[in-house]
């Protein structure tokens, strides 16, 4: 697919095209063509004026407006797709102004009265942001920063790799593929067999880095070292931002945090379990991680409603 700009916005700031990228919703799911022949595109976005119970414009992708709605009622001609499935059929960048539009929708409905006051809230025009007349307290979108981390280490009896980085193992891992190992674990939440990588959210006055040792450490009973930034990925469910790390196993052997985590495994490079597909951020980490210690492209894939 040939690259399509996405430039963000609360207002145009030129004419409305004539038609636009609509993501509409009816509760939380996207209202999508009802017919798989039909492509998810560009349309006069005037015909959900009608049903709509809020409308907000996101910006332009590819140089075409695109609007969020909120919808009481299912247009004909369509239906409605849970997000997470309707995003993986998009594919990019049609997903992330989804995820976009899912988040601005949720945070509008959600903010339609004065948290501190209880006063009905305005919409600003010139921000993303609802504004109470009462006491001034203003709501912005929330975001809320979760990291993910994806341990490694030498294979066998847990000896330390010593204080080398994965890009200095990947030449001795391509002559012996199977001489390391991740951490995956699974959530109860997770579909039936499907391990991902450890995540949990940042605590008020933690940093990144903080967290990630907390979380492992009460999650899977280990401590961790030569943290390494990987990516992050914006998820709204509902509206957290996933900031992938990888990390070298230092001691401790596996100790689950019962009520958190199912089950928690050593998995040797060319033994994985079902894991998510490259559709999530978790998905992209632990691939590229297995191939970049040496071992072969994970095929084993999970079903889409896994949940990192």
């Amino acid at each position: 697919m040939r690259r399509m700009p996405f430039t963000y916005a609360v207002r145009p700031d030129a004419d409305p095209t004539p038609e636009a990228w609509c993501f509409a919703f009816v509760d939380d799911q996207l209202v999508v063509p009802d017919s798989e022949a039909t492509p998810f595109a560009p349309q006069t976005w005037q015909r959900f004026e009608a049903s709509q119970t809020a409308q907000h414009y996101l910006g332009r992708l590819d140089g075409i407006d695109c609007r969020a709605f909120a919808l009481s009622d299912v247009p004909a001609g369509c239906k409605r797709m849970p997000l997470r499935a309707a995003m993986m059929a998009l594919g990019e960048p049609l997903m992330n102004v989804a995820g976009c539009a899912a988040q601005v929708i949720e945070w509008d409905r959600s903010h339609r009265y004065c948290g501190v006051c209880g006063t009905a809230t305005e919409p600003r025009t010139h921000e993303r942001a609802r504004r109470c007349p009462a006491c001034g307290h203003t709501s912005y979108p929330r975001l809320s920063p979760a990291m993910m981390v994806l341990v490694w280490r030498a294979a066998g009896s847990g000896a330390a790799a010593g204080s080398r980085t994965i890009s200095d193992e990947a030449g001795a891992a391509l002559e012996k593929p199977n001489g390391y190992e991740v951490l995956l674990a699974r959530s109860p939440h997770y579909a039936p067999g499907v391990y991902s990588a450890l995540a949990g959210f940042v605590e008020p006055g933690e940093s990144l880095e903080r967290c990630i040792h907390r979380e492992v450490l009460e999650e899977v009973g280990v401590q961790v070292t030569d943290l390494r930034y990987y990516g992050s990925q914006n998820w709204p469910f509902p509206h957290s931002l996933m900031v992938a790390y990888t990390a070298r196993w230092v001691s401790g052997a596996i100790v689950r945090q019962e009520d958190e985590i199912e089950d928690a495994n050593w998995y040797p490079l060319d033994a994985l379990p079902k894991i998510p597909p490259r559709f999530s951020i978790s998905g992209h980490l632990i691939r590229d991680t297995v191939v970049a210690l040496g071992g072969p492209e994970p095929q084993h894939l999970a079903s889409p409603v896994v949940a990192r």
